[in-house]
């Protein structure tokens, strides 16, 4: 920050930075929120996401069409904030980090993606299963899941992403700061420059440098474990989105 022109060699590696960041209590409060919301909310997610799109992708499934009908209306035409709000409110979850969970159990976009690898499972699979006596539970999680793995890891991905970066519900459903994300927290650094807990005893002709260089840690921070989770999905991303992508 103080330097000016090129600079062809770094002055040094320093890790204060980082090391006021985790000796920030709300941050770690934050983490432990964070993960809390994608370990429950993934694991909701793709419970209930994997079995509507295994109901809604077997064709003798009555009404089939009209439910696939209602999920496309339920995508476009969403009940938007203020009726999600008073619904959270009314039924007690407002203030809780179960308001950032359930209300966002199934996302209709992963759902449809699912749904069409589901039906790209040959018949011929269910019906010797169904010969041998199998139902729709034992069909599900012995032919279905395991023959979709491509999927399910892209579905664990978009949906991890979405509960690790988002941060626009948390401000509007939770009032008590010690519940607040990440996301939330890392918010509240870079608009309100709230580092003094940071800063520690630096000197006031180079606080600008300090507050800065903490708020770039907490950036890294905040993004670093995520992306540690994608290469181990990666292989799986292509080929997860192609099914959802061509088939019918």
């Amino acid at each position: 920050m103080s330097h000016s022109g090129l600079l062809w060699k770094p002055y040094g590696i320093h890790l204060d930075a980082y090391i006021n960041v985790f000796k920030n209590p709300s941050i770690m409060a934050g983490f432990r929120n964070t993960v809390f919301i994608l370990v429950v909310g993934v694991v909701v997610n793709m419970i209930l996401t994997s079995m509507a799109a295994y109901v809604l992708s077997r064709k003798n499934v009555y009404w089939s069409r009209l439910l696939i009908f209602f999920v496309l209306i339920t995508m476009f035409f969403n009940g938007g904030l203020i009726p999600m709000y008073l619904v959270i409110k009314g039924v007690g979850l407002s203030n809780s980090l179960w308001s950032l969970i359930i209300p966002f159990a199934v996302n209709t976009f992963n759902l449809l993606i699912m749904r069409t690898s589901f039906m790209a499972i040959p018949d011929s699979l269910e019906e010797s299963a169904k010969i041998d006596g199998a139902n729709h539970f034992v069909i599900f999680s012995r032919i279905v899941l395991p023959l979709s793995m491509p999927v399910i890891a892209v579905m664990i991905l978009y949906y991890s992403v979405e509960k690790w970066n988002a941060w626009f519900y948390a401000s509007v459903f939770l009032n008590s700061r010690e519940l607040f994300p990440i996301q939330l927290i890392l918010r509240e650094i870079l608009i309100s420059g709230s580092t003094d807990s940071m800063t520690g005893g630096a000197d006031v002709s180079q606080m600008q440098q300090v507050v800065q260089t903490i708020k770039y840690a907490t950036i890294v921070v905040a993004t670093l474990p995520i992306l540690v989770v994608y290469p181990f999905l990666q292989k799986y991303f292509v080929k997860g989105v192609m099914v959802g992508a061509i088939k019918g």
